[in-house]
């Protein structure tokens, strides 16, 4: 068996197996014992009690978090010349049409979120092949297909991320940075796990939250309490 690095060790010290922390300990926590030297990333993963191979337990939605999620989000506004200022002016890193539909035919995708209008996903429609497997491809549920496409690259660049169940039934999402205080983290994650609770399905029977973990980058998850976070 190998011998366990001084971080490691440390890490091991003080997260207790099989513990669920409150999510204001787990807050702390997650801050003590990330190590890397790096502004790591936040993650939060919440196993559900729905089978998301039935169309009726499918859980989806969109959170603004309200501290941000702490990432610079390059956001692409694909929309009509009358809409371009409007978009730019919201914080769009690219804003266009014709011309970034053919660099993306030709591979680029060098961006996070892709926001378009209603009369323009004729045109994107047929970039699924490229934008569908990099989870690209605006979708109205997500608010990334709208008619107030400024609107949209405000909240974006504010905080706004979508999340959805994945075949094993946890809902995963970024929601800060270590760099982010105690307090900071918890009202993030309060924000997205109430909204994951709003969007409980009618068909979804039992336990709905089963566990709640969270992590930073290459450090141990840590298990939250659900019922801390009511």
């Amino acid at each position: 068996m190998s011998k366990l690095t001084k971080n490691q060790k440390l890490v091991a010290d003080k997260v207790e197996a099989g513990k669920a922390y409150s999510l204001n300990e787990a807050a702390e926590l997650v801050k003590e014992i990330t190590t890397t030297k790096f502004d790591a990333s936040l993650d939060i993963d919440v196993r559900l009690g729905v089978d998301p191979r039935k169309a009726n337990q499918m859980v989806r939605g969109v959170v603004s978090l309200p501290n941000g999620t702490g990432k610079v989000t390059r956001v692409l506004c694909l929309c009509t010349p009358d809409a371009e200022a409007a978009a730019k002016e919201a914080g769009a890193d690219y804003v266009g049409l014709d011309e970034y539909i053919e660099k993306i035919k030709g591979g680029w995708t060098d961006i996070d979120v892709i926001i378009t209008m209603p009369s323009c996903m004729g045109k994107i429609g047929p970039l699924g092949r490229v934008l569908g497997p990099r989870g690209l491809m605006p979708n109205p549920k997500s608010g990334t297909v709208t008619m107030d496409v400024a609107k949209a690259v405000k909240e974006v660049k504010q905080g706004k991320i979508d999340f959805k169940v994945d075949k094993a039934g946890i809902v995963h999402a970024s929601i800060g940075k270590v760099s982010f205080t105690p307090e900071q983290i918890c009202q993030n994650a309060k924000e997205f796990i109430q909204t994951v609770i709003k969007l409980k399905p009618a068909a979804a029977k039992g336990t709905y939250i089963k566990s709640i973990f969270i992590s930073s980058t290459m450090s141990k998850g840590i298990k939250v309490d659900p019922k801390s976070v009511e």
